[in-house]
């Protein structure tokens, strides 16, 4: 009897250990469709510590988990889908909300490499890197992360964009699994 009930008390401990990171990316998620990132007053302004605004622009470089990647000017990490073509995105959706495109040309000042855009399916321009469409990702919630490196979610991997411009191999990322979009 006793032995049983020490028995359901780890099972039920593990099942919230494991539960904790889909609670953590729901939560994530649900942060980031809800912030809006615009001020109405006159004065100021307020920013996301989200990569929701994922215009290109100005992109930079950072060294994370001993790599060096692509980001974008705020220093979230931008990602390639290993489905997509150099000339087709193919993140839609559901799967666009939680890895937003970046939108519109790119440059990076003394990164080697061809940037250019693509069209999407809604018609708007979407940034690309030696042939990677980019987007960020909802999951990292702070510049530096790299949390969408390695997963395999909305029917393909994805990958943190190096400045080499091949995707990672996915040894810096302190994310893992998978979880569904």
């Amino acid at each position: 009897m006793i032995g049983s009930l020490t028995r359901r008390k780890a099972r039920s401990g593990l099942r919230m250990l494991l539960a904790l990171p889909a609670i953590a990316a729901t939560a994530a998620v649900l942060a980031a469709c809800s912030s809006s990132g615009t001020s109405a007053g006159g004065g100021g302004s307020t920013s996301t510590s989200t990569p929701a605004a994922a215009t290109a622009g100005s992109l930079k470089t950072a060294t994370i988990g001993g790599a060096t990647v692509l980001t974008n000017s705020k220093g979230f990490t931008l990602y390639s889908f290993a489905p997509d073509t150099s000339t087709k995105s193919n993140c839609n959706g559901t799967c666009a909300q939680n890895w937003p495109p970046v939108t519109g040309p790119a440059t990076a000042s003394g990164v080697k490499g061809t940037f250019g855009t693509i069209k999407r399916s809604d018609g708007s321009a979407q940034a690309t890197f030696d042939g990677h469409p980019l987007y960020t990702f909802v999951g990292d919630t702070a510049p530096g992360q790299a949390k969408g490196n390695g997963l395999n979610v909305a029917g393909g991997l994805w990958h943190e964009i190096t400045t080499s411009g091949t995707a990672s191999a996915g040894g810096s990322s302190s994310g893992s699994g998978g979880g569904g979009y």
